[in-house]
């Protein structure tokens, strides 16, 4: 099992690291642009392979993707990350470019490779992905209802005052601070509706704080977060990699689920294999279709600029 993450900043880094850690695949490629710093990063986790007890093989390249042919998965984290005060949205004009040609050179040397898209707009860009490729939609894949979901799991277990392990919970729609739909009425503590323990207002704050919480980080560190968005890559990878046939809540292509057509949007899925597996229909209450419908007239309108 051959992974490359393009892109080996912060990000980037963490989805090598985390991968490595759980000793799932037997080589990580890390691609960068920048002279020496992918190679660098790859020597950094390294040395921590036999502190951390796990065999992967990290390798680093400066751009040369014919060091990532054969890779069975390949995540694109590459372009510029998030400052404070602005949105993914905002990112569109560089970041389209790089991963137009990111996703051309990865498909070029792997023709058979599943891509997990983590670029913001990432649900415009793991769209775009489709475009430059031509592959099939299940081998396509945006991650940020993952991390939302994450997000939103956090949020609850503070709320609730109980171990995350207790709670669950899922994120649909885009992966945009307005886009975000957190499913409050399917969210349980141990199997019981987390209503039966918090007030409607306190799951109303839950829900806004979740839909703000790459905003809320990156107004903090001053950059994007790293930490939970390598995680959720990660645990997206392993699901793949490791056919686990898990649910996620990922972006994918959608021609006709849930109602919607031509755009790459968050809903839950299978991933095994062969990527997605299957694209899971949920029966949403009216309230949720229509903020689904609203993320979804966002993302297009997002999607409209790449041709701007």
């Amino acid at each position: 099992m051959k992974v490359t993450v393009v892109g080996a900043g912060a990000v980037g880094a963490s989805c090598a690291e985390y991968i490595a850690i759980k000793d799932f695949a037997s080589e990580v490629v890390l691609v960068d642009i920048k002279e020496g710093f992918a190679e660098g990063k790859a020597m950094d986790l390294m040395q921590t392979a036999s502190l951390n007890g796990f065999d992967t093989k990290i390798t680093g390249t400066t751009g040369d993707y014919s060091k990532t042919a054969g890779s069975d998965i390949a995540v694109i984290t590459s372009g510029i990350p998030r400052k404070p005060g602005m949105t993914r949205e905002e990112l569109i004009g560089i970041n389209a470019g790089i991963v137009k040609t990111v996703a051309a050179s990865l498909v070029k040397e792997s023709p058979n490779v599943i891509l997990i898209v983590v670029s913001n707009p990432m649900d415009t860009m793991t769209y775009l992905a489709h475009k430059v490729t031509g592959l099939p939609k299940n081998r396509i894949i945006g991650m940020g209802g993952a991390l939302d979901s994450a997000r939103f799991k956090y949020r609850l277990a503070e709320a609730l005052e109980a171990p995350i392990s207790d709670v669950d919970g899922m994120v649909i729609g885009g992966h945009s601070d307005k886009g975000m739909v957190p499913l409050t009425r399917l969210a349980t503590r141990n199997s019981v509706p987390v209503s039966e323990f918090i007030s409607e207002d306190r799951l109303t704050q839950v829900k806004e704080d979740t839909k703000v919480g790459g905003a809320t980080l990156t107004k903090l560190l001053g950059t994007s977060a790293w930490y939970a968005p390598g995680a959720a890559v990660s645990g997206l990878v392993q699901a793949i990699a490791c056919d686990q046939k898990k649910i996620f809540p990922c972006s994918v292509l959608l021609d006709g689920e849930y109602g919607l057509s031509d755009l790459c949007i968050g809903v839950p899925v299978v991933l095994g294999r062969n990527g997605i597996e299957k694209i899971v229909e949920i029966n949403l209450s009216d309230a949720e279709k229509e903020h689904l419908a609203e993320s979804a007239e966002g993302v297009k309108a997002t999607n409209s600029l790449l041709d701007a």
